[in-house]
């Protein structure tokens, strides 16, 4: 995949082992943290595949069950890249800043499309969650965290570790904290 826009592929190997897809929202803290365990992951040996959901085009589920839980979806878009990816995938990391006491609307539109592949991704998988968010109350961030757990209960995946940044609201705002060094930590220990 084209991350840099200089027209070489770029980290998209995809094998089997080893690897992982990363699901993420592109801001600048999020971003910050996504890069951080992007460099301890492929310091461990592993292969990353990554998925900027604010910069792609996939449309939400809207329920028609054309797919029956394992088929094709109605909707050509960007999601096909997660359709190839996701299911041999060992990990899946979700990186998301909080928009409006919620995970963001292109990674919830990720999540609610993972119906078309329900079949297919009950297998285990490791999973992650890094989230910013500008509030410093633990209690906001808590919904986020329940949505994260619920989902990885009924996939039966399991949850190698959670980032939790508070108080980092505009961009920028992380890098003179704990949380880079933490989501470096996090993506070597997979």
């Amino acid at each position: 995949m084209d991350h840099e826009g200089d027209g070489f592929a770029e980290l998209s190997a995809w094998v089997g082992g080893n690897d992982g897809i990363l699901a993420y929202d592109k801001n600048g803290n999020s971003n910050t943290l996504t890069d951080n365990f992007i460099k301890g992951a492929q310091e461990a040996g592993h292969n990353v595949v990554r998925f900027d959901s604010a910069f792609k085009n996939v449309h939400p589920c809207i329920a028609c069950n054309k797919c029956g839980m394992n088929g094709q979806c109605v909707f050509k878009d960007d999601f096909e890249f997660i359709r190839d990816n996701i299911i041999d995938a060992d990990a899946v990391i979700f990186a998301t800043p909080m928009y409006y006491f919620g995970i963001s609307a292109q990674i919830k539109a990720v999540i609610d499309r993972f119906y078309a592949i329900n079949g297919q991704i009950h297998t285990p998988k490791k999973s992650a969650l890094i989230m910013t968010y500008a509030d410093t109350s633990s209690k906001e961030a808590q919904p986020i965290i329940s949505h994260y757990e619920t989902l990885l209960n009924y996939l039966g995946w399991s949850d190698s570790g959670k980032i939790i940044a508070s108080g980092v609201w505009t961009e920028g705002d992380v890098n003179n904290t704990e949380y880079p060094k933490q989501a470096y930590e996090l993506g070597k220990s997979f």
